[in-house]
């Protein structure tokens, strides 16, 4: 199966997954259940999954096949070339292929010149007004070919500016921006590209990044600092000619197979083997000249064997086309496409149900744990009233009294709960006291300050180094402060449930530790390009100083943000249950002391209200299986293996 099928059954797995739980939703609305936190909770569910993205980007020297090989994997059945294709650099600038039915198919263009402001590409794109939009006339197969080769523009300039926008002009032959006769230099006109096109795998979420070689990636940090590491899968590209030049290793030591960095939906493509298809060689030859080049390419990269993948895009992007399977066989895309399938979709379905499964699971437990005290507070009542059953006036009173009491002891240790509440909010302000925003941001004006005033690099150095630890510092420190309100809460709905009897499970957990894990990357990046010896010494103080804040320090800040979104999200929930039961078994206990005050004031009969609780216990029980209902089927689907059978064609 091709990862394009594969990739359309995961997409029909998380629509069905999206309906099931919007079902969910709807029959707690239907059932007076749903409350605005829990509402807010399932929404923020559902809009994770619409989303929900599945990034693969390709990474290579120029002249490689990129382009050739997304054609070949994920464009071949739209039935022609949708990237450009041609022979030298095809791509110029790093690009995006997605699609955002908010805006109409079109090209967005960021100019090259937005390097000046050493403004972020993520900047940007909250500005479409720096952006050069092209149209893009989907109907037309040539115009979208042509309208595409913008992303191929290049600019000439003084080799004094394509030094101030990030590239080293040489006049050396083997230079990647060479000086030209003339004096002037050759670059990319386009800083980012972006394609916005309804394609089906593109409208299902898939994005595409392709890359333009070690020259841009070294100057678009970017890339090496969010894009790469965020993607799920990154294929390395080598042409079968070459094998691994220097340039290939470069990137593949800086940026793919570095150490520490991440291993899995690491690929390496051996591409253009059809240029060992030689006719006056046999078919065992070609395959072992073949087999002989893949082992020198994982000796060079330390790789097994089994983990390079020798390829012929083009072949397999012409066999789909004209439906020949023998040509696709020999191609060995196939391959290729089975690993991308065994690896890079299951990988994406568990984190999406890692994500989901968890918070769905606390909402459905919540849910039914309300039901049930509702059920238990109920037959409580009912049993209650069962037994007055031919008992004199006094008893009923004496029934009153004990009804009574029991509220009045469960309203003094209410005082608990509110004691609880208090000590929650302290414990709850003083994580954001070392995790919120305003002590990220006191410590980076703070850092700013002695980076701009230093004189020495030793002082820059170390300025770098202190951010890092007072960042790791405050995220150790949270780490604590969410332990004590967990141990808190544990030891509270622990209490309140031996000694009220509600139903209170065990608190969710949360943690930090992916937080930490950003920070120890984002400073290993900045250790290994920035805050280096040679790098202090040759440049410019206040270019340093830029630079860390504009690229590092941001990412550092956005780690951040995502750290406060989650913590809320996760204090709001431990919360939740808690407040849900106290007002359930207050409500409940004010039913039965009114039930059994109007059976002593004769205002109806005793049999009426028990013939009434019954009715009313019946409708319980009648819910309590729906809700098991729609809630397993959300579960089976977390837990389903996505299967490429009945899936609608996605061409």
């Amino acid at each position: 199966m091709t990862l394009a099928r594969q990739f359309a059954a995961y997409s029909e797995w998380r629509s069905q997954l999206s309906v099931a739980l919007e079902a969910f939703r709807n029959w707690l609305t239907e059932n007076e259940l749903s409350d605005a936190q829990t509402d807010l909770r399932i929404a923020q569910l559902l809009e994770r999954l619409r989303e929900d993205r599945l990034h693969v980007a390709f990474v290579a020297e120029f002249s490689r096949g990129k382009s050739e090989l997304i054609n070949a994997i994920f464009f071949a059945e739209y039935g022609n070339r949708m990237l450009p294709s041609t022979a030298g650099r095809t791509t110029m600038c790093p690009t995006e292929l997605m699609y955002d039915p908010g805006k109409p198919p079109s090209i967005e263009l960021l100019p090259i010149q937005t390097r000046e402001s050493n403004v972020s590409i993520s900047e940007y794109k909250r500005f479409p007004d720096e952006w050069k939009v092209v149209p893009l006339d989907t109907t037309s197969p040539e115009s979208m070919q042509d309208k595409l080769r913008s992303v191929s523009d290049v600019a000439r300039v003084s080799p004094e500016i394509a030094e101030k926008l990030g590239f080293a002009a040489s006049s050396k032959e083997t230079a990647s921006i060479r000086i030209a006769e003339d004096g002037m230099v050759e670059i990319p006109r386009w800083r980012h590209a972006i394609i916005n096109f309804p394609h089906p795998l593109l409208q299902q979420g898939l994005v595409i990044l392709d890359t333009p070689g070690l020259n841009a990636i070294g100057t678009e940090p970017e890339l090496t600092l969010s894009l790469l590491p965020n993607a799920h899968a990154v294929l390395f590209i080598l042409a079968a000619d070459t094998g691994v030049t220097q340039s290939d290793m470069a990137i593949w030591h800086e940026h793919i197979g570095k150490p520490g960095g991440r291993k899995k939906g690491r690929i390496v493509v051996l591409n253009k083997i059809d240029g060992l298809w030689d006719e006056l060689k046999t078919e065992k030859e070609i395959n072992a000249e073949i087999s002989k080049q893949v082992n020198s390419c994982a000796w060079t990269l330390d790789l097994p064997a089994n983990q390079i993948f020798p390829v012929s895009a083009q072949k397999a992007l012409v066999a789909k086309i004209n439906a020949d399977g023998a040509l696709l066989k020999r191609s060995r895309l196939s391959d290729l496409e089975l690993a991308l399938s065994e690896e890079l979709i299951p990988a994406k379905q568990e984190i999406v149900h890692d994500n989901t499964a968890a918070e769905f699971s606390d909402i459905n437990l919540r849910m039914r744990s309300l039901l049930e005290s509702r059920l238990a507070g109920l037959r409580e009542q009912l049993g209650e009233l069962t037994e007055l059953r031919g008992k004199n006036k006094g008893v009923v009173e004496y029934m009153m009294g004990k009804v009574r009491v029991e509220k009045e002891e469960f309203e003094s240790g209410l005082q608990r709960y509110y004691a609880v509440r208090s000590v929650f909010s302290q414990l709850t302000n003083r994580l954001f006291g070392h995790l919120g925003l305003d002590a990220l941001r006191t410590l980076t004006a703070a850092t700013r300050e002695t980076m701009s005033e230093a004189t020495f690099s030793k002082t820059l150095s170390e300025a770098m180094k202190k951010f890092f630890t007072v960042s790791r510092t405050n995220l150790n420190k949270s780490d604590v402060e969410i332990s004590e309100i967990l141990t808190m809460m544990e030891a509270i709905y622990k209490k309140f449930s031996v000694e009220h009897g509600l139903k209170l499970g065990a608190p969710t957990g949360f943690s930090l530790i992916r937080y930490q894990k950003e920070i120890d990357r984002l400073e290993y990046w900045c250790d290994t390009h920035l805050n280096t010896m040679f790098k202090l010494m040759t440049q410019e103080k206040n270019k340093v100083t830029r630079k860390f804040f504009e690229e590092i320090a941001l990412q550092v800040k956005r780690a951040f943000e995502r750290a406060n979104r989650d913590a809320e999200i996760w204090l709001k929930a431990v919360m939740a249950p808690m407040e849900t039961q106290v007002r359930e078994h207050q409500i409940q206990l004010k039913r039965r002391l009114e039930s059994i005050k109007r059976i002593h004031q004769a205002t109806d009969t005793l049999e009426d209200r028990i013939n009434e609780l019954e009715h009313v216990e019946n409708q319980l029980l009648a819910q309590l299986r729906s809700i098991s209902q729609v809630g397993q089927r959300v579960q089976r689907l977390l837990h389903k293996p996505i299967s490429p059978r009945s899936v609608r064609s996605v061409a």
